[in-house]
């Protein structure tokens, strides 16, 4: 299985699903995140705000920050190389990289929870 690493940019919190508005796009990664750690898929989130020096230690990651600063935020690194920058992964990436299927990605919206029910 493969390995997941995710460099995010500054936010309020360690998955930025905090305050008074929620950005439904950072929900979507925590979720689907949250679904890969449960089925034993490796997912490592980085936040520069929290743990600046996994910015400077990672040798990639440094590359990328020294040539197109934070704009390149959020940074997918999938076991040891660079493959997407500047936006997060879709769940069809993450299902790729992961080895599983779309169906095991997005098993929670099938489950009614997005329509307010209760799973």
């Amino acid at each position: 299985m493969s390995k997941i690493e995710i460099f995010d940019p500054a936010m309020c919190c360690a998955t930025g699903i905090c305050g008074p508005s929620v950005n439904p796009e950072l929900l979507r990664v925590a979720t689907t995140i949250n679904t890969l750690t449960q089925k034993g898929i490796e997912v490592i989130r980085y936040g520069l705000a929290g743990e600046p020096q996994a910015f400077v230690d990672n040798k990639q990651v440094n590359e990328y920050l020294m040539k197109e600063e934070v704009e390149v935020l959020p940074i997918t690194i999938v076991d040891g190389k660079v493959v997407k920058t500047k936006e997060y992964p879709t769940d069809a990436e993450f299902a790729k990289w992961a080895g599983l299927s779309m169906d095991e990605i997005v098993a929670v919206e099938k489950c009614g929870c997005c329509s307010g029910e209760c799973c």
